[in-house]
Protein backbone atom coordinates (compact mmCIF):
# COMPACT_ATOMS: atom_id res chain seq x y z
CA UNK A 1 0.00 0.00 0.00
CA UNK A 2 0.84 3.56 -0.16
CA UNK A 3 3.29 4.98 2.43
CA UNK A 4 2.20 6.97 5.44
CA UNK A 5 3.78 10.30 3.83
CA UNK A 6 2.09 9.51 0.44
CA UNK A 7 -1.20 9.28 1.52
CA UNK A 8 -1.25 12.04 4.05
CA UNK A 9 1.63 14.16 3.73
CA UNK A 10 4.29 14.57 6.33
CA UNK A 11 2.42 15.17 9.55
CA UNK A 12 5.76 14.51 12.12
CA UNK A 13 2.81 12.63 14.32
CA UNK A 14 1.73 9.38 14.73
CA UNK A 15 -1.46 8.48 12.45
CA UNK A 16 -3.98 6.20 13.74
CA UNK A 17 -6.14 3.93 11.55
CA UNK A 18 -7.29 1.08 12.92
CA UNK A 19 -10.25 0.75 10.16
CA UNK A 20 -10.57 -1.40 7.26
CA UNK A 21 -13.67 -1.12 5.79
CA UNK A 22 -15.33 -4.11 3.90
CA UNK A 23 -18.46 -3.86 1.50
CA UNK A 24 -21.35 -3.74 3.18
CA UNK A 25 -23.76 -5.96 0.97
CA UNK A 26 -27.24 -4.72 1.94
CA UNK A 27 -30.51 -6.50 0.75
CA UNK A 28 -31.93 -2.83 0.59
CA UNK A 29 -31.09 0.30 -0.84
CA UNK A 30 -29.81 2.98 1.80
CA UNK A 31 -31.10 5.74 0.03
CA UNK A 32 -31.00 8.51 3.29
CA UNK A 33 -34.76 9.42 2.87
CA UNK A 34 -34.28 11.37 6.18
CA UNK A 35 -31.67 13.52 4.35
CA UNK A 36 -33.31 13.20 0.94
CA UNK A 37 -36.96 13.43 0.94
CA UNK A 38 -38.45 13.80 -2.55
CA UNK A 39 -41.44 15.98 -1.17
CA UNK A 40 -39.23 18.50 0.47
CA UNK A 41 -35.94 20.17 0.42
CA UNK A 42 -32.85 17.97 1.12
CA UNK A 43 -31.52 18.18 4.18
CA UNK A 44 -28.40 19.27 5.35
CA UNK A 45 -27.46 16.86 8.61
CA UNK A 46 -24.35 17.55 11.39
CA UNK A 47 -22.47 14.86 13.43
CA UNK A 48 -20.04 17.80 14.28
CA UNK A 49 -16.36 15.68 13.19
CA UNK A 50 -14.27 17.71 11.48
CA UNK A 51 -11.36 16.38 10.23
CA UNK A 52 -7.97 18.43 8.90
CA UNK A 53 -7.28 20.58 5.91
CA UNK A 54 -4.56 19.08 3.30
CA UNK A 55 -3.61 21.16 0.44
CA UNK A 56 -2.25 19.51 -2.01
CA UNK A 57 1.70 19.89 -2.99
CA UNK A 58 0.27 20.66 -6.60
CA UNK A 59 -3.25 21.07 -7.65
CA UNK A 60 -4.46 21.74 -11.30
CA UNK A 61 -7.64 22.02 -13.41
CA UNK A 62 -9.50 19.57 -15.78
CA UNK A 63 -11.82 20.44 -18.76
CA UNK A 64 -14.85 18.42 -19.74
CA UNK A 65 -16.57 21.49 -21.67
CA UNK A 66 -16.31 18.96 -24.59
CA UNK A 67 -18.03 16.22 -22.77
CA UNK A 68 -20.48 17.01 -20.13
CA UNK A 69 -20.60 20.71 -21.52
CA UNK A 70 -21.95 19.22 -25.28
CA UNK A 71 -24.68 17.65 -23.14
CA UNK A 72 -26.63 20.77 -22.21
CA UNK A 73 -26.12 22.71 -25.38
CA UNK A 74 -26.42 22.55 -29.43
CA UNK A 75 -22.85 20.18 -30.13
CA UNK A 76 -19.73 22.22 -31.38
CA UNK A 77 -18.21 22.02 -35.00
CA UNK A 78 -15.04 20.77 -35.44
CA UNK A 79 -13.59 24.24 -35.89
CA UNK A 80 -15.55 25.07 -32.83
CA UNK A 81 -13.66 23.00 -30.73
CA UNK A 82 -10.67 23.34 -32.21
CA UNK A 83 -10.93 27.10 -31.56
CA UNK A 84 -11.88 26.33 -27.68
CA UNK A 85 -8.72 23.93 -27.33
CA UNK A 86 -6.33 26.38 -28.77
CA UNK A 87 -7.92 28.95 -25.88
CA UNK A 88 -7.60 26.31 -23.29
CA UNK A 89 -4.07 25.70 -24.47
CA UNK A 90 -3.32 29.83 -24.10
CA UNK A 91 -5.23 29.78 -20.70
CA UNK A 92 -3.33 27.15 -19.20
CA UNK A 93 0.04 28.40 -19.63
CA UNK A 94 3.16 26.53 -19.90
CA UNK A 95 3.24 24.73 -16.28
CA UNK A 96 -0.10 22.82 -17.44
CA UNK A 97 -2.41 24.58 -14.88
CA UNK A 98 -5.47 23.18 -17.49
CA UNK A 99 -4.22 19.56 -17.10
CA UNK A 100 -6.04 17.90 -19.27
CA UNK A 101 -9.74 18.54 -21.64
CA UNK A 102 -12.24 15.11 -21.51
CA UNK A 103 -13.55 13.95 -25.10
CA UNK A 104 -16.74 12.12 -27.09
CA UNK A 105 -15.88 9.35 -29.36
CA UNK A 106 -18.77 8.21 -30.55
CA UNK A 107 -19.36 9.88 -33.66
CA UNK A 108 -17.23 10.63 -36.89
CA UNK A 109 -17.89 14.64 -36.02
CA UNK A 110 -16.48 13.77 -32.44
CA UNK A 111 -12.94 11.64 -33.63
CA UNK A 112 -12.16 14.18 -36.28
CA UNK A 113 -12.33 17.08 -33.57
CA UNK A 114 -10.16 15.22 -31.46
CA UNK A 115 -7.76 14.28 -34.15
CA UNK A 116 -7.60 17.58 -35.17
CA UNK A 117 -6.71 19.03 -31.02
CA UNK A 118 -3.77 16.22 -30.81
CA UNK A 119 -2.45 17.18 -34.09
CA UNK A 120 -1.57 20.63 -32.94
CA UNK A 121 0.84 18.84 -30.46
CA UNK A 122 0.31 20.64 -27.35
CA UNK A 123 1.32 19.08 -23.87
CA UNK A 124 -1.31 20.66 -22.03
CA UNK A 125 -4.61 19.96 -22.08
CA UNK A 126 -4.03 16.43 -22.39
CA UNK A 127 -6.73 14.96 -24.49
CA UNK A 128 -8.25 12.36 -22.32
CA UNK A 129 -12.17 10.53 -23.26
CA UNK A 130 -14.92 9.86 -22.13
CA UNK A 131 -16.69 6.03 -22.84
CA UNK A 132 -18.89 3.34 -22.22
CA UNK A 133 -17.94 0.26 -20.26
CA UNK A 134 -17.08 -2.07 -22.93
CA UNK A 135 -14.14 -3.55 -24.74
CA UNK A 136 -14.61 -2.64 -27.86
CA UNK A 137 -14.62 1.58 -26.29
CA UNK A 138 -11.63 0.80 -24.95
CA UNK A 139 -10.07 -0.28 -27.79
CA UNK A 140 -11.24 2.91 -30.13
CA UNK A 141 -9.50 4.56 -27.36
CA UNK A 142 -6.45 2.89 -27.86
CA UNK A 143 -6.40 2.99 -31.39
CA UNK A 144 -6.82 6.48 -31.27
CA UNK A 145 -3.59 7.10 -28.64
CA UNK A 146 -5.34 8.52 -25.90
CA UNK A 147 -4.08 7.65 -22.41
CA UNK A 148 -6.65 8.33 -19.83
CA UNK A 149 -10.13 7.50 -20.26
CA UNK A 150 -13.30 8.47 -17.67
CA UNK A 151 -15.49 5.18 -16.99
CA UNK A 152 -19.13 5.58 -15.54
CA UNK A 153 -19.36 4.06 -11.69
CA UNK A 154 -22.41 4.64 -10.11
CA UNK A 155 -22.35 4.55 -6.49
CA UNK A 156 -25.29 5.55 -4.51
CA UNK A 157 -27.96 2.70 -4.38
CA UNK A 158 -30.26 5.41 -6.19
CA UNK A 159 -28.04 4.19 -9.30
CA UNK A 160 -27.49 0.36 -8.33
CA UNK A 161 -30.36 -0.67 -7.00
CA UNK A 162 -33.08 1.53 -8.90
CA UNK A 163 -31.06 2.00 -11.70
CA UNK A 164 -29.15 -1.02 -12.56
CA UNK A 165 -31.33 -3.56 -10.54
CA UNK A 166 -28.16 -4.87 -8.95
CA UNK A 167 -27.05 -5.30 -5.57
CA UNK A 168 -24.01 -3.63 -3.96
CA UNK A 169 -21.78 -6.62 -4.86
CA UNK A 170 -22.91 -7.37 -8.40
CA UNK A 171 -22.41 -3.53 -9.15
CA UNK A 172 -18.64 -4.19 -7.36
CA UNK A 173 -17.58 -6.76 -9.42
CA UNK A 174 -18.79 -5.50 -12.71
CA UNK A 175 -16.85 -2.34 -11.99
CA UNK A 176 -14.01 -4.12 -10.87
CA UNK A 177 -14.02 -6.39 -14.10
CA UNK A 178 -14.14 -3.33 -16.39
CA UNK A 179 -11.59 -1.54 -14.75
CA UNK A 180 -8.92 -4.91 -15.30
CA UNK A 181 -10.32 -4.67 -18.77
CA UNK A 182 -8.78 -1.02 -19.23
CA UNK A 183 -5.68 -2.38 -17.27
CA UNK A 184 -4.91 -5.10 -19.09
CA UNK A 185 -5.12 -2.65 -22.55
CA UNK A 186 -2.39 -0.05 -20.70
CA UNK A 187 -4.66 2.51 -20.56
CA UNK A 188 -5.27 4.62 -17.28
CA UNK A 189 -9.03 4.17 -16.06
CA UNK A 190 -10.89 7.27 -14.69
CA UNK A 191 -13.65 6.01 -12.41
CA UNK A 192 -16.50 8.62 -12.21
CA UNK A 193 -18.28 7.63 -8.50
CA UNK A 194 -21.44 9.10 -9.87
CA UNK A 195 -23.66 10.74 -7.02
CA UNK A 196 -21.20 10.42 -4.21
CA UNK A 197 -22.92 12.96 -2.35
CA UNK A 198 -26.12 10.25 -1.96
CA UNK A 199 -24.08 7.07 -1.91
CA UNK A 200 -23.30 5.07 1.69
CA UNK A 201 -19.60 6.23 1.79
CA UNK A 202 -18.15 3.44 4.18
CA UNK A 203 -20.75 0.86 3.06
CA UNK A 204 -19.61 1.27 -0.65
CA UNK A 205 -17.67 4.18 -1.66
CA UNK A 206 -14.31 3.20 0.70
CA UNK A 207 -14.04 -0.26 0.04
CA UNK A 208 -14.73 0.24 -3.57
CA UNK A 209 -11.60 2.83 -3.79
CA UNK A 210 -9.55 0.23 -1.99
CA UNK A 211 -10.29 -2.58 -3.93
CA UNK A 212 -9.58 -0.05 -6.89
CA UNK A 213 -6.42 0.80 -5.23
CA UNK A 214 -5.18 -3.12 -5.29
CA UNK A 215 -5.27 -3.06 -8.57
CA UNK A 216 -3.54 0.17 -8.66
CA UNK A 217 -0.59 -1.80 -6.62
CA UNK A 218 -1.09 -4.75 -8.90
CA UNK A 219 -0.91 -3.11 -12.00
CA UNK A 220 0.99 -0.46 -11.93
CA UNK A 221 -0.85 1.61 -13.74
CA UNK A 222 -2.63 4.93 -12.06
CA UNK A 223 -6.43 4.88 -11.59
CA UNK A 224 -8.32 7.66 -11.05
CA UNK A 225 -11.76 8.58 -9.11
CA UNK A 226 -13.38 11.11 -9.89
CA UNK A 227 -15.83 12.18 -6.95
CA UNK A 228 -19.13 13.48 -9.09
CA UNK A 229 -21.59 15.69 -6.89
CA UNK A 230 -24.03 15.03 -9.90
CA UNK A 231 -26.61 16.85 -8.10
CA UNK A 232 -25.02 19.49 -6.53
CA UNK A 233 -25.78 18.50 -2.86
CA UNK A 234 -22.20 18.66 -1.47
CA UNK A 235 -22.00 20.74 1.03
CA UNK A 236 -18.59 22.75 2.92
CA UNK A 237 -19.76 23.47 6.23
CA UNK A 238 -17.66 22.56 9.13
CA UNK A 239 -19.20 19.25 11.23
CA UNK A 240 -21.62 18.31 8.01
CA UNK A 241 -22.09 14.99 7.88
CA UNK A 242 -21.72 12.28 4.66
CA UNK A 243 -22.44 11.36 2.41
CA UNK A 244 -22.89 15.80 1.82
CA UNK A 245 -19.72 16.81 3.18
CA UNK A 246 -16.97 17.42 0.63
CA UNK A 247 -14.13 17.99 3.42
CA UNK A 248 -15.20 14.50 5.08
CA UNK A 249 -15.31 12.63 1.66
CA UNK A 250 -11.82 13.98 0.25
CA UNK A 251 -10.57 12.83 3.73
CA UNK A 252 -12.20 9.61 3.84
CA UNK A 253 -10.90 8.49 0.19
CA UNK A 254 -7.30 9.52 1.25
CA UNK A 255 -7.50 8.59 4.66
CA UNK A 256 -9.15 5.18 4.77
CA UNK A 257 -8.86 3.87 0.92
CA UNK A 258 -5.44 5.12 0.56
CA UNK A 259 -6.15 7.19 -2.70
CA UNK A 260 -3.13 9.45 -2.82
CA UNK A 261 -4.26 13.46 -3.88
CA UNK A 262 -2.91 13.69 -7.46
CA UNK A 263 -5.45 10.24 -7.92
CA UNK A 264 -8.43 12.35 -6.72
CA UNK A 265 -10.53 14.89 -8.69
CA UNK A 266 -13.73 16.64 -7.82
CA UNK A 267 -16.79 16.83 -10.67
CA UNK A 268 -19.55 19.01 -8.93
CA UNK A 269 -22.26 20.61 -10.27
CA UNK A 270 -23.99 23.98 -9.36
CA UNK A 271 -27.87 23.10 -8.37
CA UNK A 272 -27.64 24.49 -5.06
CA UNK A 273 -25.34 27.40 -6.21
CA UNK A 274 -22.17 25.69 -4.07
CA UNK A 275 -20.21 24.59 -7.28
CA UNK A 276 -16.99 27.21 -6.80
CA UNK A 277 -17.22 26.49 -3.10
CA UNK A 278 -17.55 22.88 -3.14
CA UNK A 279 -14.35 22.49 -5.72
CA UNK A 280 -12.16 24.56 -3.78
CA UNK A 281 -12.57 23.06 -0.81
CA UNK A 282 -11.90 19.85 -2.34
CA UNK A 283 -8.65 21.43 -3.67
CA UNK A 284 -7.92 22.89 0.41
CA UNK A 285 -8.42 19.07 2.15
CA UNK A 286 -6.43 16.94 -0.37
CA UNK A 287 -7.74 16.43 -4.11
CA UNK A 288 -5.04 17.48 -6.40
CA UNK A 289 -7.65 18.47 -9.41
CA UNK A 290 -10.99 19.63 -9.56
CA UNK A 291 -13.26 19.26 -13.02
CA UNK A 292 -14.48 22.21 -14.69
CA UNK A 293 -16.60 23.39 -18.14
CA UNK A 294 -16.05 26.58 -19.86
CA UNK A 295 -18.25 29.27 -18.73
CA UNK A 296 -19.44 26.27 -16.56
CA UNK A 297 -21.89 25.09 -19.20
CA UNK A 298 -23.19 21.54 -18.30
CA UNK A 299 -26.30 19.34 -17.13
CA UNK A 300 -29.06 21.29 -15.89
CA UNK A 301 -27.59 23.91 -13.60
CA UNK A 302 -24.03 23.27 -15.10
CA UNK A 303 -20.66 22.51 -13.96
CA UNK A 304 -18.03 24.77 -12.33
CA UNK A 305 -16.69 27.39 -14.17
CA UNK A 306 -13.48 26.95 -15.52
CA UNK A 307 -12.47 30.74 -15.35
CA UNK A 308 -14.12 30.65 -11.80
CA UNK A 309 -11.25 28.43 -10.67
CA UNK A 310 -8.65 29.70 -12.66
CA UNK A 311 -9.00 32.90 -10.54
CA UNK A 312 -9.13 30.51 -7.32
CA UNK A 313 -6.36 29.24 -8.13
CA UNK A 314 -4.47 32.50 -7.88
CA UNK A 315 -6.33 33.30 -4.58
CA UNK A 316 -4.90 29.98 -3.29
CA UNK A 317 -1.24 29.95 -4.39
CA UNK A 318 -0.75 33.56 -4.76
CA UNK A 319 0.41 32.94 -8.76
CA UNK A 320 -0.78 32.88 -11.89
CA UNK A 321 1.87 30.20 -12.36
CA UNK A 322 2.11 31.27 -16.45
CA UNK A 323 -2.02 31.19 -16.82
CA UNK A 324 -3.01 33.58 -19.68
CA UNK A 325 -5.66 35.25 -17.96
CA UNK A 326 -6.56 37.36 -20.81
CA UNK A 327 -7.92 33.70 -22.53
CA UNK A 328 -10.85 33.95 -20.15
CA UNK A 329 -12.29 37.11 -21.94
CA UNK A 330 -11.23 35.64 -25.16
CA UNK A 331 -13.57 32.20 -24.25
CA UNK A 332 -16.24 34.47 -23.58
CA UNK A 333 -16.36 36.79 -26.47
CA UNK A 334 -15.93 33.73 -28.74
CA UNK A 335 -18.91 32.36 -26.93
CA UNK A 336 -21.19 35.57 -27.25
CA UNK A 337 -19.61 36.34 -30.95
CA UNK A 338 -19.25 33.19 -33.03
CA UNK A 339 -21.66 30.62 -31.06
CA UNK A 340 -23.96 33.36 -30.26
CA UNK A 341 -24.26 31.99 -26.34
CA UNK A 342 -25.83 34.37 -24.33
CA UNK A 343 -23.49 35.02 -21.16
CA UNK A 344 -25.79 36.82 -17.92
CA UNK A 345 -24.28 40.08 -17.86
CA UNK A 346 -23.13 39.72 -14.84
CA UNK A 347 -21.66 36.57 -14.63
CA UNK A 348 -18.64 37.27 -12.30
CA UNK A 349 -15.14 37.63 -14.59
CA UNK A 350 -17.18 37.33 -17.99
CA UNK A 351 -20.36 38.78 -18.29
CA UNK A 352 -20.61 42.49 -20.04
CA UNK A 353 -21.27 44.18 -16.64
CA UNK A 354 -19.32 41.99 -13.99
CA UNK A 355 -17.06 45.64 -13.58
CA UNK A 356 -19.61 48.22 -14.99
CA UNK A 357 -21.59 49.97 -12.32
CA UNK A 358 -25.04 52.42 -12.90
CA UNK A 359 -24.63 53.55 -9.32
CA UNK A 360 -23.29 57.51 -9.60
CA UNK A 361 -21.66 57.50 -6.34
CA UNK A 362 -19.62 54.56 -7.34
CA UNK A 363 -18.47 56.12 -10.63
CA UNK A 364 -17.27 59.67 -8.77
CA UNK A 365 -15.38 56.62 -6.64
CA UNK A 366 -14.02 55.55 -9.78
CA UNK A 367 -12.94 58.81 -11.29
CA UNK A 368 -11.08 59.55 -7.73
CA UNK A 369 -9.66 55.46 -7.94
CA UNK A 370 -10.37 52.90 -9.72
CA UNK A 371 -9.51 50.52 -6.70
CA UNK A 372 -12.04 51.53 -4.89
CA UNK A 373 -14.84 50.18 -7.03
CA UNK A 374 -13.38 47.83 -9.11
CA UNK A 375 -12.30 43.67 -7.51
CA UNK A 376 -8.55 44.14 -8.94
CA UNK A 377 -7.35 45.43 -12.19
CA UNK A 378 -9.58 43.75 -14.96
CA UNK A 379 -7.83 46.02 -17.69
CA UNK A 380 -4.31 44.32 -16.80
CA UNK A 381 -5.18 40.85 -15.87
CA UNK A 382 -7.98 40.38 -18.02
CA UNK A 383 -8.19 42.60 -20.68
CA UNK A 384 -11.51 43.99 -19.68
CA UNK A 385 -11.33 47.78 -18.53
CA UNK A 386 -13.16 48.92 -15.92
CA UNK A 387 -16.45 50.55 -17.43
CA UNK A 388 -20.07 52.55 -16.15
CA UNK A 389 -23.11 52.06 -17.91
CA UNK A 390 -25.08 54.98 -18.14
CA UNK A 391 -28.37 55.30 -16.68
CA UNK A 392 -31.07 56.91 -15.05
CA UNK A 393 -29.04 57.29 -11.98
CA UNK A 394 -25.34 57.50 -13.47
CA UNK A 395 -25.48 61.50 -12.42
CA UNK A 396 -22.22 64.05 -13.57
CA UNK A 397 -19.58 61.35 -12.83
CA UNK A 398 -20.93 58.42 -14.54
CA UNK A 399 -20.70 60.24 -17.57
CA UNK A 400 -17.30 62.11 -17.50
CA UNK A 401 -16.09 58.25 -16.57
CA UNK A 402 -18.16 56.95 -20.00
CA UNK A 403 -16.26 59.66 -22.14
CA UNK A 404 -12.81 59.06 -20.99
CA UNK A 405 -13.24 55.08 -20.90
CA UNK A 406 -14.40 55.12 -24.09
CA UNK A 407 -12.62 57.45 -26.18
CA UNK A 408 -9.64 56.36 -23.99
CA UNK A 409 -8.37 59.38 -22.42
CA UNK A 410 -5.64 59.85 -20.17
CA UNK A 411 -3.69 61.62 -17.57
CA UNK A 412 -4.32 65.38 -18.55
CA UNK A 413 -6.63 64.56 -21.46
CA UNK A 414 -8.99 63.40 -19.09
CA UNK A 415 -12.89 65.38 -18.91
CA UNK A 416 -13.84 66.32 -15.21
CA UNK A 417 -17.31 65.90 -14.23
CA UNK A 418 -17.49 69.54 -14.29
CA UNK A 419 -17.04 70.01 -17.98
CA UNK A 420 -19.83 72.06 -19.67
CA UNK A 421 -19.97 68.64 -22.40
CA UNK A 422 -20.72 66.05 -19.71
CA UNK A 423 -23.83 68.22 -18.72
CA UNK A 424 -24.78 68.67 -21.75
CA UNK A 425 -24.66 64.75 -22.04
CA UNK A 426 -26.92 64.73 -18.90
CA UNK A 427 -29.08 66.73 -19.96
CA UNK A 428 -30.15 65.04 -22.70
CA UNK A 429 -29.69 61.80 -20.69
CA UNK A 430 -32.38 63.20 -18.23
CA UNK A 431 -34.87 64.57 -20.89
CA UNK A 432 -35.11 60.86 -22.56
CA UNK A 433 -35.63 59.65 -19.09
CA UNK A 434 -38.37 62.36 -17.92
CA UNK A 435 -40.19 61.08 -21.11
CA UNK A 436 -40.09 57.54 -20.24
CA UNK A 437 -37.32 55.86 -21.38
CA UNK A 438 -36.15 52.67 -19.47
CA UNK A 439 -33.54 51.28 -20.66
CA UNK A 440 -29.92 52.28 -20.34
CA UNK A 441 -27.97 53.80 -23.27
CA UNK A 442 -25.48 52.68 -25.59
CA UNK A 443 -22.19 53.74 -27.00
CA UNK A 444 -23.54 54.22 -30.02
CA UNK A 445 -26.21 56.60 -28.48
CA UNK A 446 -24.10 58.69 -26.36
CA UNK A 447 -21.26 59.43 -29.71
CA UNK A 448 -24.50 60.90 -31.08
CA UNK A 449 -25.61 63.01 -27.92
CA UNK A 450 -21.96 64.20 -27.98
CA UNK A 451 -21.89 64.66 -31.82
CA UNK A 452 -25.23 66.89 -31.51
CA UNK A 453 -23.76 68.71 -28.65
CA UNK A 454 -20.40 69.57 -29.60
CA UNK A 455 -19.57 68.37 -33.55
CA UNK A 456 -15.76 70.06 -33.10
CA UNK A 457 -15.67 68.39 -29.76
CA UNK A 458 -16.58 64.91 -30.72
CA UNK A 459 -14.59 65.23 -34.08
CA UNK A 460 -11.50 65.70 -31.74
CA UNK A 461 -12.11 63.12 -29.20
CA UNK A 462 -12.88 60.46 -32.58
CA UNK A 463 -9.34 61.86 -34.06
CA UNK A 464 -7.82 61.13 -30.30
CA UNK A 465 -8.76 57.51 -30.71
CA UNK A 466 -8.05 57.12 -34.20
CA UNK A 467 -4.49 57.99 -33.50
CA UNK A 468 -4.14 55.56 -30.68
CA UNK A 469 -4.91 52.93 -33.21
CA UNK A 470 -8.46 51.89 -32.00
CA UNK A 471 -11.63 53.14 -33.11
CA UNK A 472 -15.03 54.13 -30.67
CA UNK A 473 -18.06 52.63 -32.18
CA UNK A 474 -20.38 53.43 -35.50
CA UNK A 475 -19.89 57.30 -36.38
Amino acid sequence: MASANERYGRTNLLQENDYNYTLQDVEQANLFEDMFDYDQIPKITFNHRTVPMHFPDEIWITDTTFRDGQQARIPFSVKEVVDLYKLLHKLSGPKGIIRQSEFFVYTEKDRRALEECMALGYEFPEITTWIRANKKDFALAKDMGIRETGILVSCSDYHIFNKMGMTRGQALDKYLGVVKDALDMGIVPRCHFEDITRADFYGFVVPFARELMKLREESGIPIKIRMCDTLGYGVTYPGASLPRSVQGIVYGLRFYANVPSRLLEWHGHNDFYKVVCNAATAWLYGASSVNCSMLGIGERTGNCPIEAMAIEYVQLKGTQDGMDLRAITEIADYFEKELKYDINPRTPFVGRNFNSTRAGIHADGLLKDEQIYNIFNTEKILGRPVTVVIGEHSGLAGIAHWVNAHFKLEGAQKIDKKSGLVQKIKDEVDRQYAEGRTTSFGDNELEMIIRDADYMKYAALCAHVANIGDAPGQK
